[in-house]
């Protein structure tokens, strides 16, 4: 009769564990598929703006640049292109792990699992916010970024952003004011393995 008892405990402990097997490798099927997806957009923006060659100045010796359009007017809207139905602002390069990630221009939970997303603000008035889902590819390895770590920022016009990492601090989900509140250049952030919090970095522009 002992063991007939533990029969159900042993088949729900199988269960639990088949159960577990299949959520890890759902959640490994998803991160996977986010890396494919952002390299085919970062692909597909490299086809449509390839790398200028460097010259060693122009003719005559005239070094004069044209002022960028935000600079004449920072609320301007930040410029968008469109890549498979999908509108992006830029692209984010995050050095210490070798990453290079495409941003869309607005946040929603189908499009986070393409790309990172803009939550709010604007590289142009220095309050941008990004928000990612934790896949490797994405902002897996944000709570492993460290003060002085430099993040770079390019809209889809070329104008180059960087920045510098000053602090790393966990948010609950229902901290929406924080997470908006303070002067910070630039915020990236994403939720913790289970959703319980959200890992935020804070960085300010470099010079």
């Amino acid at each position: 009769m002992r063991d007939k008892r533990g029969i159900p405990l042993i088949t729900m402990g199988l269960l639990l564990i088949t159960a577990a097997l299949l959520l890890t490798g759902y959640n490994l099927l998803e991160d996977e598929r986010a890396a494919q997806s952002v390299e085919q957009i970062i692909a597909q923006m490299e086809e449509r703006h390839p790398a200028e060659p460097e010259t060693g100045g122009s003719v005559g010796g005239d070094t004069a640049e044209e002022i960028p359009d935000y600079l004449l007017n920072p609320s301007m809207e930040m410029p968008e292109e469109i890549i498979d139905g999908h509108s992006y602002i830029g692209v984010l390069e995050i050095p210490a792990y070798g990453l290079t990630l495409p941003v869309m221009s607005q946040w929603s939970y189908p499009g986070l699992k393409i790309a990172p997303c803009r939550y709010m603000g604007s590289a142009y008035t220095d309050d941008l916010i990004i928000a990612a889902h934790n896949y490797t590819r994405h902002f897996g390895n944000l709570k492993n970024l460290e003060p002085g770590d430099r993040i770079i920022f390019t809209d889809v016009d070329g104008n180059v952003f960087s920045y510098e990492v000053i602090l790393r601090e966990t948010l609950m989900p229902t901290a929406i004011e924080e997470m908006e509140s303070g002067d910070w250049d630039l915020t990236l952030f994403t939720c913790t393995i289970g959703g319980a919090y959200r890992v935020t970095v804070r960085c300010q522009r470099a010079e």
